[in-house]
């Protein structure tokens, strides 16, 4: 049997995890303490579960909920026979939603019933799906889904016999996960990975970070992203840690859990640390169990670093850069780095991978300038779901994932991005793609026209301002306009500034210029 150091699929993890740690606590959440042993067993259950659905190798199946600890035994268990997990982002609206079940083609969504208000099962009314047979409920009841307990008692139809036929046949390259990421198109692609190089990277990562066993991490950052799930919940049970979810972000909660809890791993965006430092009540909290802290996505003052390691007690801050499309994972600073090199660079490259900056016509530039930042390694994507042409738009013949931002190489070979070749911009951790936000702001009545921009916030790095051309003889409401926004869009992809316009700049070629909006935006602050 192989140990957690060499297993090379997600099910050989959790049973190795299970023997090395044993009754170890491995989530704690909802006043539920989960052990390795017992997040195995119930891993083994939701996967004959599954099996008794008819869940074959190869199938996606969708995960749509918060940080709970029910979302991990789903994911591990569908993982474990052979099927593809499908993240969804929780911000989705119905019509977001159903284009990524419809295209990754999920034949079951786990999801929560409510969650702040949404009944989430509900949002997909009127939405066609037609390889969508099940849905689940993993907590909380809602029309139409089968209950998550009533899900877990299927497993008595399905012997352990027939599902260890099921685990053995996954393998290194087996599809582990199908995450949907969007591009300059606007429409979100599946980016498709596989078991044996997400181990890979994950342990080199977390043994970079210094994860240890009996650490107890606090996993703010969303599990349908890459930095919740593989550097999230993932590294932590490959490592030993206890997992702590949070379904919502709120400093006020952090604090406390981190003084309650004894918190240990603290990852999360600028803005988490920023929040942090900036709350009036934070010397009530002892937060003195703090030592790792990992971020990235956003460019951080140096103080910043100096006032995390001062007033926070961090005693490791290390910054990253990483896409969906190489397992979340490039560059990485180092424990030890200087905090100047912490905040203004994002590291060097992880172990076993390459980077380098080329220009326009992929010559490569020498340390110091600027240029489109290229990768290539063992985490390399498999390519686009059913999108074979954009996948080899992104890996060139020699290998190389172009990844649209520009950078900076300095002699030892850290990186600083500079600036993106893409329009897409970050707004608090969250990847924000202006075409597709423009290709929704279409659908509102009487524009002819519509731009989005990244405009500088100092709260959330950067946010959407919308430019709107109406068709002759309209004329846009900016209340209604951003009311119809909330109901169409995640929050987070709302424009926060809006502005109409008489004519939109146009290059010789008759596409916008974004740089004459910016300039438009900053004249008009």
């Amino acid at each position: 049997m192989p140990s957690v150091e060499n297993a090379v699929t997600i099910p050989q993890l959790i049973a190795a995890a299970a023997r090395a740690y044993g009754d170890s606590s491995a989530i704690e959440e909802a006043g539920r303490r989960i052990s390795y042993r017992e997040l195995d067993q119930l891993r083994r259950q939701a996967a004959r579960a599954l099996l008794a659905l008819g869940v074959q190798a190869g199938e996606r199946v969708a995960i749509w909920a918060p940080n709970i600890w029910e979302w991990i035994v789903a994911a591990t268990a569908l993982q474990s026979i052979g099927a593809a997990l499908v993240p969804l982002n929780t911000r989705m609206k119905g019509a977001e939603a159903g284009f990524v079940l419809r295209e990754s083609g999920a034949s079951l969504l786990f999801v929560i019933g409510e969650f702040l208000g949404v009944d989430y099962p509900r949002l997909l009314e009127g939405e066609s799906l037609p390889a969508l047979r099940r849905i689940v409920s993993l907590r909380g009841a809602s029309h139409g889904a089968l209950a998550w307990a009533d899900f877990l008692s299927l497993a008595a139809e399905i012997s352990p016999a027939e599902l260890v036929v099921r685990e053995e046949a996954v393998n290194p390259q087996s599809l582990s996960d199908l995450l949907f990421t969007s591009g300059t198109t606007g429409n979100p692609k599946g980016v498709m990975t596989q078991h044996g190089q997400n181990l890979m990277v994950v342990r080199d990562w977390s043994a970079v970070v210094g994860l240890r066993e009996g650490d107890r991490y606090l996993i703010v950052n969303p599990f349908f992203h890459s930095f919740g799930y593989k550097a999230g919940w993932l590294a932590a049970l490959m490592r030993g840690c206890t997992i702590l979810p949070q379904q919502v972000f709120d400093v006020q909660a952090v604090l406390e859990c981190v003084a309650r809890e004894r918190i240990s791993v603290l990852p999360g965006p600028p803005t988490l640390y920023q929040s942090l430092l900036a709350h009036p009540q934070r010397a009530q909290y002892d937060l003195s169990s703090l030592r790792v802290a990992v971020t990235g996505a956003a460019a951080i003052p140096v103080q910043m670093i100096h006032r995390m390691r001062d007033e926070l007690g961090f005693q490791t801050i290390i910054t990253a850069y990483g896409l969906t499309e190489v397992c979340g994972f490039a560059t990485i600073c180092r424990a030890g780095d200087a905090p100047e090199l912490v905040a203004t660079t994002s590291g060097r490259a992880m172990p076993g991978i390459e980077i380098c900056c080329v220009d326009a016509e992929g010559h490569l530039l020498p340390p110091g300038e600027p240029g489109e930042v290229l990768v290539r390694g063992y985490n390399l994507m498999q390519g686009y779901f059913n999108d074979p042409q954009a996948s080899l738009e992104t890996i060139d013949s020699d290998g190389w994932l172009h990844t649209g931002d520009i950078g900076v190489l300095d002699e030892q070979g850290y990186l600083r991005i500079t600036d993106r070749l893409k329009d897409m911009f970050i707004t608090g951790g969250f990847n924000v793609y202006p075409a597709e936000i423009e290709q929704c702001l279409l659908k509102y009545p009487g524009l002819a026209q519509v731009a989005v921009i990244g405009i500088p916030d100092e709260r959330l790095g950067e946010v959407a301002m919308a430019f709107l051309l109406p068709t002759p003889g309209n004329t846009v409401e900016e209340p209604a306009f951003i009311a119809w926004c909330r109901e169409q869009m995640a929050n987070y992809k709302v424009p926060r500034r809006v502005q109409v316009v008489q004519a939109m700049p146009l290059n010789a070629s008759g596409k916008v210029t974004k740089n004459a909006l910016r300039e438009l935006a900053s004249a008009a602050v």
